[in-house]
């Protein structure tokens, strides 16, 4: 089996000139304004060459200057050159970007003027691989990078702007330097064994690994939220067939997402859509009707309902107010029974044909709001009672930081696991060299979240996930 190689971790302050690289920074596309970045060894020197304007290698970091971009004595496209000399630049490498006139073709031709000179085109996130590597960014820093640019809500975005600014990493070194000094005063004892010296009173010791165990929980206990800001609100409609939750989906939307038609069982399968509120991301799902059926195809659509139903962090059951469906009070109790702390509402649907219904059956479920699609009706209080559903069934605060990665729970999860260990040691008397190695296990998973243990195989894949220019 081949063993992954491990990283020697960024050393603070300490640039390594690699080399030059380039990519086109900005989304392929027409657009008014493209940028290409070059970053490495000898970039300016290298953009220089296709540069007909003033002299670049004598001009300070942190300078703009206009020109032309040429190749071959033809001339591709006037242009702005931004200098950004090491380290004082996103990579710490010199770094230089050409912004061009935007569109496919022309920036194309600039970025393959500067591959011509001699960069090499980037690899995806290689730019920020670099920063990384040059100290400029710790790990869950980098990891950000990619998080905001993906960031498909207001809240997912200014959680990935937390963790950009070192928010985890602060919290993540307090708790690597309160393991580090226990390390410490432990094997010091070590040495001094012989003396029966104890450098480290017992009772400081549980304290302190009792208050990291509970810190690092705490922080733990934020991913749920930290999951549901950055990926969303899985929110399931559910129903019976023709209830209406594909108008209501699309009235949601404010476009026709899901094939709306008056024959029940039209939604054969589910649908997902992302939808904004308030600054939180819903990705709605719309489902076939749950109810018996012959039909093959329809049974398939009703068993992906369920499965929906069941990995959903919120859960629209609609009934129809003009023409209750009487296996809805039955398909209600089954979710509250079978799932009885995930968040649902009862949505009375087409209230502006309720009138031709006297009243629900006694048995009915009592709706949590009644909705017309057609007429607008309930729409905007529906929209309110499903964040508050969400954010009240949990207890969510997005305010904080949140832990919004799986590998970086993951992490926590051993770290505390080791900690913990480390302390029921401790109670039952075991010596520091045994306690010490559930310590340095601690330190080695907080270090992977960070960046002071990396591995190739860690590395490629943090950075594989990121677009190329970035």
């Amino acid at each position: 089996m081949e063993i992954s190689k491990q990283k020697t971790p960024p050393i603070p302050g300490e640039i390594t000139q690699r080399e030059p690289i380039a990519a086109i920074a900005t989304p392929t596309g027409e657009g008014g304004i493209a940028v290409i970045r070059v970053s490495g060894r000898d970039s300016i020197t290298l953009v220089e060459r296709i540069f007909s304007g003033a002299p670049l290698t004598d001009k300070p970091s942190h300078t703009i200057h206009y020109g032309l971009i040429t190749r071959a004595g033809k001339r591709l496209d006037d242009v702005l050159v931004s200098l950004f000399r090491s380290p004082r630049s996103y990579t710490g490498e010199d770094t230089v970007e050409i912004s061009c006139h935007g569109g496919v073709i022309n920036t194309q031709l600039v970025l393959e003027a500067v591959l011509h000179v001699g960069a090499r085109a980037a690899e995806p996130g290689e730019f920020t691989q670099r920063a990384f590597l040059n100290g400029k960014l710790d790990l869950s820093q980098a990891e950000a990078v990619a998080d905001l640019i993906h960031a498909r809500s207001k809240k997912a975005a200014e959680s990935s702007r937390q963790h950009l600014d070192g928010k985890l990493g602060e919290y993540v070194k307090a708790f690597r330097q309160q393991v580090i000094d226990a390390t410490a005063m432990i094997e010091l004892e070590l040495d001094f064994i012989e003396e029966d010296v104890e450098f480290a009173s017992r009772d400081d010791l549980r304290k302190l690994f009792t208050d990291l165990t509970d810190s690092i929980q705490q922080l733990l206990e934020t991913y749920e939220t930290g999951r549901i800001v950055k990926h969303g609100v899985r929110t399931v409609f559910a129903g019976a067939p023709n209830a209406g939750k594909s108008t209501l989906l699309n009235t949601l939307m404010g476009r026709e997402r899901a094939i709306v038609s008056e024959i029940a069982g039209t939604t054969r399968d589910v649908i997902d859509a992302d939808w904004n509120y308030d600054g939180l991301l819903f990705t709605l799902t719309d489902t076939a009707g749950l109810r018996v059926t012959e039909d093959v195809i329809e049974a398939e659509g009703v068993r992906r309902s369920r499965k929906a139903v069941s990995e959903a962090d919120l859960v629209l059951y609609l009934t129809d107010l003009h023409q209750p469906d009487p296996q809805d009070a039955q398909v209600i109790t089954e979710i509250r029974q079978q799932w009885p702390e995930k968040p649902m509402l009862i949505v009375g649907t087409k209230a502006d044909r309720k009138e031709l219904l006297k009243q629900l059956p006694d048995k009915h479920p009592k709706p949590d709001i009644e909705v017309s699609s057609l007429e607008g009706t309930g729409i905007d209080t529906l929209k309110r009672l499903m964040k508050e559903a969400v954010l009240e069934s949990r207890d969510i605060d997005t305010s904080g930081l949140l832990v919004t990665s799986s590998r970086h729970r993951d992490a926590l999860e051993k770290t505390r696991g080791h900690v913990h260990s480390a302390l029921r040691g401790l109670e039952g008397g075991l010596t520091g060299d045994f306690l010490s190695i559930d310590l340095r296990a601690a330190l080695h998973e907080l270090g992977t979240i960070t960046g002071e243990i990396t591995t190739e195989d860690l590395l490629d894949s943090i950075f594989s996930r990121f677009c190329i220019g970035k």
